[in-house]
């Protein structure tokens, strides 16, 4: 069932009494405002605009902090009514990544909690933390505002770390370390899937019962099949070759160079690559561009800059496939929203993308990164019927929406506040004849 126009559905839309009325979302190291597909930017940035916007529909507030990266930059961005972006400014505007950014933690808590001080106690009901250095921020929130903490990693250094690309390098004991404390210290953790719930309590020793499986979404009005030759033709790709495309950043981690070696292993097949470097590809932004060139490929490879949520739309249904051929990704929204456009996709079987890609059903999923058997993979897919594959992939991503997503998250919001208030219910104590709240010393 295809949603409303507003992103949701009558089964979905779902009011929790016992849940916030405002929540505090941390993104540090990256604005859900930003362009996904370069920089730092990608899922996670979609993730928690997405879930915002859907939090606002249910009359939830939601503040999201994340660090100014320009002197441009609004103190405060009015995305939508009921969603707040407060850009913090911590440490220079530019020429800092995320390895950079555990320096300029204490200033940036700084900013968070003087925002909080100037309402009264008990502005924010939640604390939502995004990946592990906001995790360090919303600890120190948490304590200070005495509410519940609610973190999501995103990725984890251990498992991104025991499957590196070659050449890329891995991440460093600071972040395990951190990983770590945020995982001790939160009240609930939510994860994409069933399988990083139990690498949480392998790697990390998590309490699973403090543990919420909270699947991402999709944008089902926007991502929707189309015309595919009217997509080409706004590309400008040709009309009746076979397109494989690769939407993402441009990193060792995300392995396009797999795709291209698999593509030149098949004559005919051109590639569309959407996205800009990151990461480790900052070093060497045009080492795509010389490996097509070095594989004799370069007449049949189209590279795109990132692409706005909109035009996104024509790469997926300009497309006859879609890979995502990532060495680790813990849930893979280029593959859904891919599928959900009627595009098979092909890609790796790691993290969560055997839980976004139904092997051969929608796709196929594929075992390592051998050229070789990535380029079998594509060749397969594209021998299948076409129309049975989209059929497929639209009905398998019709079970993904962001209303369900923020269903499970409003759930995992109650839970943890019920269980919060229940650890630190204190009774009153009486002075003078008056009754004084022990939360912060504010008379009742």
């Amino acid at each position: 069932m295809r949603l409303t126009s507003d992103g949701s559905d009558a089964a979905a839309e779902r009011q929790r009494p016992d849940g916030p009325r405002r929540v505090a979302v941390l993104s540090v190291h990256t604005s859900p405002l930003a362009q996904p597909g370069t920089g730092d930017a990608g899922g996670m940035n979609v993730y928690v605009l997405q879930t915002a916007l859907q939090l606002a529909r249910r009359g939830v507030e939601v503040e999201i902090f994340t660090r100014a990266t320009s002197s441009a930059d609004a103190p405060t961005v009015a995305v939508a009514p009921g969603v707040l972006v407060r850009n913090v400014v911590a440490g220079p505007f530019e020429g800092l990544d995320k390895y950079d950014l555990p320096t300029q933690l204490c200033a940036f808590t700084a900013g968070v909690l003087r925002a909080e001080a100037t309402h009264e106690p008990g502005y924010y009901d939640v604390v939502h933390s995004h990946y592990w250095l906001s995790g360090q921020v919303g600890w120190l929130a948490r304590d200070r505002w005495a509410v519940p903490l609610v973190h999501t990693a995103h990725t984890l250094a251990a498992v991104k770390n025991a499957a590196l690309a070659e050449g890329d390098a891995p991440e460093p004991p600071l972040r395990a370390v951190g990983e770590q404390q945020v995982v001790d210290e939160a009240d609930r953790l939510i994860v994409n899937t069933e399988h990083e719930a139990q690498q949480l309590v392998s790697l990390h020793h998590a309490d699973r019962s403090r543990i919420d499986v909270v699947h991402p979404g999709v944008d089902l009005e926007l991502f929707s099949p189309g015309d595919r030759r009217a997509a080409r033709a706004v590309l400008g790709l040709p009309a009746d070759e076979q397109v494989v495309a690769f939407v993402g950043r441009i990193q060792p981690l995300k392995a396009p160079d797999v795709l291209l070696r698999a593509a030149a292993k098949l004559p005919g097949l051109r590639v569309l690559v959407a996205g800009g470097p990151s990461g480790r590809g900052l070093e060497e932004p045009e080492t795509l561009v010389r490996l097509a060139d070095e594989l004799g490929i370069t007449d049949r490879v189209t590279f795109l800059p990132p692409q706005s949520r909109a035009d996104l739309v024509n790469v997926y249904r300009a497309a006859d496939l879609v890979a995502v051929p990532s060495y680790s990704e813990s849930f893979g929204l280029v593959a859904i929203e891919a599928q959900a456009c009627g595009t098979p996709v092909v890609a790796a079987a790691v993290g969560g993308l055997p839980v976004a890609v139904r092997d051969g059903v929608t796709g196929a999923l594929v075992h390592g990164h051998d050229i070789d058997d990535w380029a079998a993979a594509i060749d397969d897919v594209l021998q299948r019927d076409p129309v049975a594959l989209s059929r497929a992939a639209v009905a398998h991503a019709d079970g993904f929406s962001w209303a369900h997503t923020v269903d499970a998250l409003l759930d995992s919001y109650a839970t943890a506040m019920t269980d919060y208030r229940a650890r630190h219910a204190r009774p009153p104590v009486r002075r003078s004849g008056r009754r004084f709240s022990m939360r912060r010393g504010v008379r009742a």
